[in-house]
Order: C-alpha cells, then structure tokens, then sequence
C-alpha cells in the first residue's frame, strides 16, 4: 500500500499539542501493512508534528513554554502577518516525521507520541500520511 491519505485538524487556540495517534494506527490499521514506514508530513509553515511524552501532560505545557521564551513575538519582526514566531517554532520543530512499522504497529518507546503542533491557531489544518510496505 503506498495511497496518501488526508485528514484535518481543527485547533483551538493560538499554540497546541494535538495527539495524533488514534488518527494514525486507524489509518495503519486500514491499510494491513505489517511492515514498512510511515510518513506524516503537515503541509504548513506556521505547523509542525514532533515525537514527544504523552504519560505527563506536563511536559506538553513546557514545551509550549520554552518555545514562547526561546520564540517570543518581538515587535521588531518585519513579517507582514505577525506570525514569525509560529515560522520560528514551525521550522525547529520540523513538518514531518518517519515512524516504523513492525508487526502491524508502530514502532514507538514506551512514553512516546505523535503531536501536531500549531503555533499559529486557531485553524483548520491539513495532515497527510503516507505508508510505504517493505
């Protein structure tokens, strides 16, 4: 199986960590691989998806915290949107991710999650998922 799939996200608020991982073993489980990879790919500039903790919600909150200090929104910014944090936060974090797949599952540590990050919200949001057996 190599289709794309497509789904979207509806974020509430300006920064958020959105799980994705119902969304994502669906889509696997849908598709029958046992073996191959996954990619998530979020076709936005002001968006992200990380692997991060998911057993303290905590860690989401300082995340979020570290990002605004290390990325504030400086009036100085020249960016006609006034958005140029999001790019900042956008580009470290990264637009996608490649996930493993073995036995039908993916391959994730023990505390380990997907997230959709949004850095400039609210929105509706793109995420697309491609899987790749072998």
């Amino acid at each position: 199986m190599s289709s794309l799939k497509e789904f979207k996200i509806e974020t509430g608020s300006k920064q958020e960590f959105f799980l994705l991982d119902n969304y994502l073993n669906d889509i696997l489980t849908e598709s029958g691989v046992k073996d191959g990879i996954m990619v998530v790919f979020v076709p936005h500039t002001t968006a992200g998806v990380t692997i991060n903790e998911n057993a303290d919600p905590d860690v989401k909150t300082d995340l979020k915290k570290s990002l605004n200090n290390t990325f504030p929104n400086h009036d100085y910014f020249i960016h006609a949107e006034g958005n140029s944090d999001g790019h900042m936060k956008s580009s470290l974090v990264g637009a996608s991710e490649t996930l493993l797949i073995q036995d039908g599952r993916l391959v994730l540590g023990t505390w380990q999650s997907i997230y959709f990050t949004e850095f400039d919200g609210p929105r509706t949001r793109k995420v697309f998922v491609k899987i790749l057996e072998g």
